[in-house]
């Protein structure tokens, strides 16, 4: 991909000098500190570093680039209307920086790991830098132990939001590229179809319309086709920042008229503090296991034809395909069906957790690095901590899409198929495939593996395992890694606590 050039070095600052603010994961203006702050010592030079090294990564569908560029169009027209605006810069970081005619560089904390969390490591060092991080997360050294988690969230949420500014004064940075620039550099090209809108107004249009009907939600989290309609669909602008987790809670509680709906998505915003407290802590998860008796765990026997069928969603199993379809198609999938994906993955198919990990980060333009990771290594067991939980996908159609609408959209080969036969499609009587013109084998694949011989061999071999396991987890750091908060007490495994598994299943 073409490289934009880098400005040149800047001449010495002309004073009163300007303080850059770099938004990072916070592309707002309420609820944002290294904002507030400048505003306090500037005045406020707001820009954006766009990091080529991200593009080229290829971690990120076109889509989530585009959600990313969307949002910075929405910062700069709301830095407009407040008489300033938003400077777009391309290249490395470092030199960007170096480049930029200010004194001061103001920036938000993210919750990142490998590249990312390398370069920010950087960045931080720096004398000119100064970091902002009122997002609920504690960056201490924190291998003293317990602590309590649910004090400190608690204190997040109950904190009042940080006010935007009511005007600015313009920003002393000149225009660097547009994002359609950008774009052409990298070759953004999305394919996915009914993406959202980044941005802020989109961010407050969805949180508004999800309160409105917060009636909807409880009873809408499993069924993966009423959930494409019926959840907030609010996790894109909270990985992005276009909202802060906080601003939602307390919209939805002050606006949401339904009990449940609001105790469930309280629920859910604790989770996302916590899966991103647990990067903060430990980078490796999203790349190693957090048990290291787990570290290695069916690479040896890691099929790639295997994991190829389940990435196009070609498994045999509708519901397994459908999901993974959908993925590819819209970047987006329900959490019951990412865990049962996960699970079938793993435990059924035997292939190396990371691959699947990394394909579902490529493609959820609601990308997280702490969620993802956490939850891959959670369902594949990987902690040593949970259960073994085998979703088992045909049941998984009987309970959850039990008309096969979900199915049906998304592998529409099996479209004419009887409803009866959508769990198991390879027993469809010959006599039925020939009047509804779906022939497995042809149409639609047999199942690629014997889910009922995988399952048991899955459950002997963690089985043997679970006693070296368990053994691992007595080393504190371990354990701390491995375990998951209590929403009220202080950190510890969950594996007892049936309705906070739950709610993490619901999640």
């Amino acid at each position: 991909a073409a490289v934009l050039p880098l400005p040149s070095r800047a001449a010495p600052v002309a004073h009163p000098p300007a303080v850059a603010v770099w938004p990072r994961a916070a592309p707002r203006v309420r609820d944002t500190a290294a904002l507030a702050a400048a505003v306090a010592d500037g005045p406020p030079a707001p820009v954006f570093v766009a990091d080529p090294t991200f593009y080229r990564s290829g971690m990120a569908a076109d889509a989530r680039l585009c959600f990313l560029h969307e949002s910075l169009t929405g910062l700069d027209d709301r830095y407009a209307s407040l008489g300033s605006g938003l400077a777009l810069r391309h290249g490395d970081p470092a030199a960007i920086l170096d480049a930029l005619p200010v004194d001061r560089i103001y920036v938000n904390r993210s919750v990142t790991a490998r590249y990312g969390r390398e370069r920010d490591d950087r960045l931080f060092e720096r004398d000119d830098v100064t970091t902002f991080a009122a997002d609920g997360l504690d960056r201490t050294d924190r291998a003293r132990g317990e602590y309590d988690w649910q004090a400190q969230a608690d204190a997040y949420f109950d904190a009042d939001p940080i006010r935007a500014p009511e005007t600015l004064p313009p920003n002393p940075l000149d225009d660097g590229p547009t994002v359609e620039a950008v774009e052409r550099a990298h070759g953004v090209d999305p394919t996915k179809r009914d993406a959202p809108t980044g941005g802020l107004a989109a961010a407050w249009e969805r949180l508004r319309t999800f309160a409105a009907g917060l009636d909807r939600y409880p009873g809408g989290i499993a069924d993966p086709a009423a959930a494409e309609e019926r959840t907030s669909h609010l996790s894109p602008y909270l990985q992005f920042g276009c909202l802060s987790v906080r601003e939602a809670k307390r919209y939805v509680d002050r606006e949401g008229t339904d009990p449940r709906g609001r105790r469930l998505f309280e629920e859910r915003c604790y989770w996302n503090r916590h899966y991103s407290q647990k990067l903060v802590d430990w980078p490796g998860w999203t790349e190693r296991a957090v048990n290291p008796v787990f570290r290695g765990l069916f690479r040896d026997r890691h099929d790639p034809d295997l994991a190829a069928a389940w990435k196009r969603g070609e498994t045999g199993f509708p519901l397994v395909d459908a999901s993974m379809r959908a993925l590819r198609e819209t970047g987006w999938l329900n959490f019951r069906t990412r865990a049962m994906c996960a699970a079938f993955y793993t435990y059924i198919c035997q292939c190396w957790w990371k691959e699947g990990a990394d394909h579902f980060y490529r493609h959820l333009i609601d990308g997280d690095a702490a969620i993802n990771y956490t939850q891959w290594q959670s369902q594949s067991n990987l902690t040593g901590v949970h259960p073994v939980r085998l979703y088992d996908p045909r049941k998984q159609v009987r309970e959850h899409d039990p008309d096969g609408t979900f199915v049906r959209r998304y592998v529409p080969e099996l479209r004419d198929l009887p409803t009866e036969h959508l769990d198991r499609p390879e027993r469809t009587p010959l006599a039925v495939q020939e009047s509804s013109g779906v022939h497995i084998g042809e149409d639609y694949p047999r199942p690629v593996v014997d889910f009922e011989a995988r399952r048991d061999e899955t459950r002997r071999l963690f089985s043997r395992l679970a006693d070296r396991a368990r053994e691992a987890l007595s080393d504190p750091e371990v354990r701390r890694r491995a375990s998951l908060s209590q929403r009220h007490g202080r950190e510890t495994g969950d594996d007892d606590d049936e309705s906070g598994q739950r709610r993490l299943d619901d999640f």
